[in-house]
């Protein structure tokens, strides 16, 4: 491949260069390291932190580094891919493991930390995994302290701050300073910030003339210039380089210094601060750098670009993680414009809500889902045949197999499918590429709302993979009696509390019709009581309505409430397959509906049949998959009707 060449058009917005691991976080806050039970997993490391930072901040990122040819990884990898952060300088190592580092919060800003690094496959980056095509493809490139401290790595760095100078790109140096990981603190003194060396100094002093961007705390502008004070170090790096240089300054922001050092250390650019939470520290300074480097790199002001960067280090100090914690574009906007009444924004529920719906593992803007998650309607069936009722959880299986016959690995099809009595439906499911499952929490048929296996809904949903949406039918009604609509309200904000704090999605199914008249107005109103309780579910899985100003309705309220709203999918009930086609037509001028989620009219027939003996496997998988697929056609056959 030919480099481009100055002035050459750039595909990517920022490369970030050095480490990559995984973060495991202690989840019981305020204890020591060695009391902590239970971690949370995320992608971490400063040059990875700041990949997935910009991305979420609407630049085109990539990461240059090394992972191991194992699971931790592949979830870097996986992981990055989902945040959009292009991993095409992202090289596998075949003989070294992915860094892992564990940390805890132990105290307002004390935060104990061991780096598992040993020879890991970070540091191996190598001069030969630099492409020079890549690195010019980029704006600009980002180079890490840490990876200066090693031959290979720092010679891989080193190239590509020559061939982005040779390509007119700009050179960023975050000087992110960890003494241990230089060999001068031990492995228990992770969270060590300063330990004087000139040998550190020396290394790093080389790197400043080639910088446009320099960043730093106030310890890492030492070690970076020698000096024994912040004034004497900025005096120092401005008299190796003329790079704009920032000088991070914890809660008190940070000074620009976009010309001379006068002896005032105040005077410089100063961005607007915010006062909040000192929660966890961590990872603060890769949430800065991606904002900073949103302004810097968009022909902002310095004084906008140090505000947005401001915002961005206060959302990760007032939240556990690194990465996953850090702000979207659409987030940050919200907060520069309204702010927040909470100085712990981890506890603010309209940021919060902001947030989960804009860092969402996938977009899924149509499902057509195979509902098998019934239980009392299998196992009467069960009773009639003379069944036994262990043949129900053979039967699921089946009807997995035909929904992935039907889906054979397309996007848009999904699953519910029950615990009780689908564990193993749920192990098959594994096997095929499917879009979505859901999974039922709700003791069916009860009202007022009843959570199946325990009432401690938070504990079980714990347990369950990350990509599993939690499914709750709630038989309400708005004439419903205040007391009764009062419990189910207070149930089913519980359940919502608990899907955001173990991050599940959640979809809410009313049904109204049953317990009194469907109005047009009557689901909205429904609607409208839940949204007012807090409640903002991922997913609606409503009944059809009986007419299209039901669904404008219906659609005005979820716009006005939740406008990061997936949607909603229509429920079959046993309607007929005429039925529900006529039901898809009437949805056309509601793009709120993505889909449905039917299962009687597609299985019963085959499971009593199959129950009974009166029908093989593959008949009844052929059976099913036949009914689904019909159903699957009316679907999109009526939004093409509307899109033509």
């Amino acid at each position: 491949m030919t480099a481009a060449r100055s002035g050459g058009e750039a595909q990517l917005d920022v490369i970030t260069i050095g480490r990559a691991s995984v973060d495991l976080y202690g989840q019981q806050i305020g204890s020591r390291l060695e009391d902590i039970t239970s971690f949370a997993k995320s992608v971490g490391g400063c040059p990875a932190n700041i990949a997935i930072g910009t991305a979420r901040l609407g630049l085109r990122s990539a990461l240059l580094t090394r992972v191991g040819d194992e699971q931790m990884g592949r979830f870097i990898r996986e992981q990055l891919q989902r945040e959009g952060v292009s991993v095409s300088g992202l090289v596998t190592d075949p003989a070294r493991l992915t860094a892992l580092v564990l940390l805890s919060v132990e105290d307002e800003g004390v935060s104990p930390m061991i780096f598992y690094r040993s020879d890991c496959a970070d540091m191996a980056l190598a001069p030969d995994d630099v492409d020079e095509a890549f690195v010019a493809s980029a704006r600009a490139v980002v180079v890490t302290g840490t990876h200066f401290s090693r031959d290979s790595s720092e010679a891989a760095q080193r190239k590509a701050i020559r061939i982005a100078k040779e390509n007119g790109r700009k050179v960023v140096f975050d000087i992110d300073y960890r003494p241990n990981l230089w060999g001068l603190a031990g492995h228990a003194e992770g969270f060590e910030r300063y330990v004087k060396s000139d040998k550190v100094s020396g290394k790093l002093k080389t790197v400043l003339p080639d910088c446009d961007l320099i960043v730093g705390t106030e310890e890492e502008i030492m070690i970076a210039s020698g000096s024994d004070d912040v004034l004497s170090a900025l005096k120092t790096i401005r008299s190796q380089s003329p790079a704009t240089i920032v000088l991070k300054r914890g809660a008190m922001g940070c000074i620009v210094y976009a010309g001379p050092i006068s002896d005032d250390l105040e005077d410089g650019v100063v961005g607007k601060g915010f006062p909040i939470e000192v929660f966890n520290v961590l990872g603060a300074g890769d949430a800065f750098m991606s904002g900073l480097l949103r302004g810097w790199l968009g022909g902002e002001s310095l004084e906008t670009a140090a505000t947005w960067a401001n915002a961005c280090g206060a959302f990760a100090v007032s939240r556990l993680l690194c990465s996953p914690e850090y702000p979207t574009w659409e987030e940050l906007q919200f907060f520069l414009r309204n702010g927040s009444p909470h100085r712990a924004l981890r506890k603010d529920e309209v940021l919060g809500q902001i947030h989960w719906a804009t860092t969402r593992r996938r977009a899924i803007p149509s499902l057509m889902a195979l509902a098998v998650d019934h239980r009392v309607q299998l196992e009467e069936a069960a009773r009639k045949t003379g069944a036994a009722p262990s043949r129900i959880e053979d039967f699921k299986v089946l009807a997995v197999k035909a929904a992935a016959r039907v889906a054979a690995g397309r996007d848009g099809y999904g699953m519910l499918i029950d615990e009780r009595l689908g564990r193993k439906a749920m192990f098959e499911f594994a096997k095929h590429s499917f879009a979505w499952l859901g999974r039922p929490v709700e003791l069916p048929g009860s009202r007022p709302l009843r959570f199946e296996f325990s009432q401690d809904i938070g504990s079980q949903l714990a347990e369950w993979p990350v990509e599993h949406c939690i499914k709750c039918l709630c038989f309400y009604h708005p004439d419903d009696s205040p007391a009764l609509k009062s419990e189910q309200q207070e149930k089913l904000r519980s359940l919502y509390d608990a899907a955001r704090k173990v991050g599940r999605e959640l979809l809410v199914e009313i049904i109204a019709g049953k317990h009194g008249r469907l109005e047009d107005d009557t689901v909205p109103r429904a609607l409208e009581e839940l949204y007012g309780v807090g409640i903002k579910p991922d997913w609606w899985k409503l009944e059809p309505q009986a007419s299209a100003n039901a669904w404008a309705m219906i659609e005005d309220v979820i716009a006005a409430n939740d406008p990061y709203c997936r949607g909603v999918v229509l429920l079959g009930l046993e309607a007929q397959h005429d039925a529900l086609e006529a039901a898809f037509s009437a949805t056309a001028d509601a793009p709120v509906v993505k889909g449905f989620a039917v299962g009687r009219t597609i299985f019963m027939d085959a499971a009593e049949r199959w129950l009974a003996g009166a029908i093989s496997d593959e008949a009844a998988i052929e059976d099913m998959a036949t009914r689904f697929e019909k159903l699957t056609e009316a679907w999109l056959a009526a939004r093409s009707r509307k899109a033509a």
